[in-house]
């Protein structure tokens, strides 16, 4: 009499390993919003970097707003795990100052949980790179004299 065989299936894979695979294909984010002092990422670009990719890697992102405190949450669909980070919302009544606070810490706790880093998209950046490193007259001297 033949039996079926049990498929067999893969081991899950670890939450943090999901984790590290989605953080090698993210890479940087492009900065893509001027505010009266400097550039940066605003929260659009930072979930057009990450979004896509974490899902793709079974991890998706919750940010809900529990008890004055902006939580930033990645889930692991398989197995229910999360990693947090959160930050507790400034007392505000303005329904624009609080909405841009929302949008602010959203924006941050997310940065913040997976160490994103930003970078120019303007060539700025670039141009930078060609420039010859620029040292401390004190720091040349005692290379000088120690060589």
């Amino acid at each position: 009499m033949a039996t079926v065989k049990e498929k067999e299936s893969a081991a899950p894979v670890p939450m943090y390993k999901k984790l590290h695979n989605a953080k090698l294909a993210i890479g940087k984010v492009h900065k893509n919003a001027q505010s009266h002092h400097s550039r940066y990422a605003d929260l659009n670009a930072v979930l057009d970097a990450c979004e896509n990719i974490l899902m793709e890697n079974g991890l998706i992102i919750m940010q809900p707003i529990i008890d004055q405190m902006v939580y930033t949450k990645i889930i692991d669909v398989d197995t229910g795990e999360h990693v947090e980070s959160m930050m507790k919302l400034p007392d505000l009544q303005n329904p624009q100052q609080l909405g841009s606070a929302i949008s602010y810490y959203r924006r941050y706790t997310l940065t913040s949980i997976l160490s994103l880093a930003a970078t120019d998209d303007d060539g700025k950046a670039a141009a930078k790179a060609t420039e010859e490193p620029k040292f401390p007259p004190a720091l040349i001297n005692l290379l000088a004299t120690t060589l």
